[in-house]
């Protein structure tokens, strides 16, 4: 099965601020592991000195985060830590069902979804559901990815104010990906007009070259909305034609994806009111 990603970044060294956020950026390398780990192991995926790592496990051991193999050199995740992985899995209904409406989409579209929000001049996949098509590019959740040329980044710059994008446009790096990604501020002025009025926005072959995606807002009562809902696939299997074929379905899926937010946020508030 062909598959075209984008390069997954290195596990990040441990770094923070303080002890406790240095403790979770470890956390964070050990959840990506698979098979207990050894001390030596962590030394050479993290550069940090053997002492410093060595007390860091210990902290973590203490506390049940972790727990050492009955060799006495191997660890692995504790007990508390699988029960915090459980209680996640089990009360993360928002979550299952955002996904679930996505995972509906790509049913019916046969192409990937991905689920986007803004954050500071990028975009960041908060989930995506692959298709089971046999060539497809691959974006993780967490991936970024730049506003100014992908289809929910444009959607979010529409948004903005005109004095707003200006100001945002003059600081962002207005990179050229492809010979189809638009550099010129004034003339992406235009293009994100255009796509105010319409309600939706395209990426064609602007990112990457031979992908192509058509992303809508998911619709916020209260104002400006800060997620996106997108389908991305191949040009050879999406032309633009197809793209504007599959926005009922985009649009069914951004009013599915609201009404999950506006259920959320009701909760939320009944819980802060009655504090239960």
């Amino acid at each position: 099965m062909d598959m075209i990603s984008l390069p997954k970044s290195e596990p990040e060294k441990i770094e923070g601020d303080t002890p406790t956020m240095r403790l979770f950026s470890l956390l964070e390398v050990i959840a990506e592991k698979d098979q207990p780990f050894t001390l030596q192991q962590l030394v050479e995926e993290t550069g940090l000195p053997k002492p410093t790592l060595h007390r860091m496990l210990q902290q973590l051991e203490n506390v049940g985060v972790l727990q050492r193999e009955s060799d006495g050199r191997h660890y692995s995740t504790g007990v508390r830590l699988r029960q915090l992985a459980s209680n996640i899995l089990i009360n993360n209904t928002f979550h299952g069902a955002r996904r679930i409406i996505l995972r509906q989409l790509v049913e019916e579209v046969g192409e990937s979804c991905n689920l986007t929000a803004f954050t500071g001049s990028e975009v960041v996949y908060l989930d995506r559901v692959e298709t089971a098509a046999p060539l497809r590019f691959y974006l993780h959740p967490g991936s970024r990815v730049p506003a100014h040329c992908s289809s929910s980044g444009k959607l979010f710059l529409a948004q903005l104010t005109p004095s707003q994008r200006r100001r945002l446009l003059a600081h962002m790096p207005l990179t050229r990906y492809t010979n189809k990604t638009e550099t010129d501020p004034a003339k992406l002025e235009k293009e994100l007009e255009i796509v105010r009025r319409n309600g939706y926005a395209l990426d064609d072959e602007e990112f990457l070259p031979g992908l192509l995606c058509v992303a809508v807002l998911v619709p916020n009562p209260a104002g400006r909305s800060n997620l996106a809902v997108a389908i991305q696939a191949p040009i050879m299997r999406l032309t633009h034609d197809k793209a504007l074929h599959f926005l009922p379905a985009l649009q069914r899926a951004a009013q599915a994806l609201a009404a999950v937010e506006s259920e959320t946020a009701q909760s939320t508030q009944h819980h802060a009111k009655t504090g239960t």
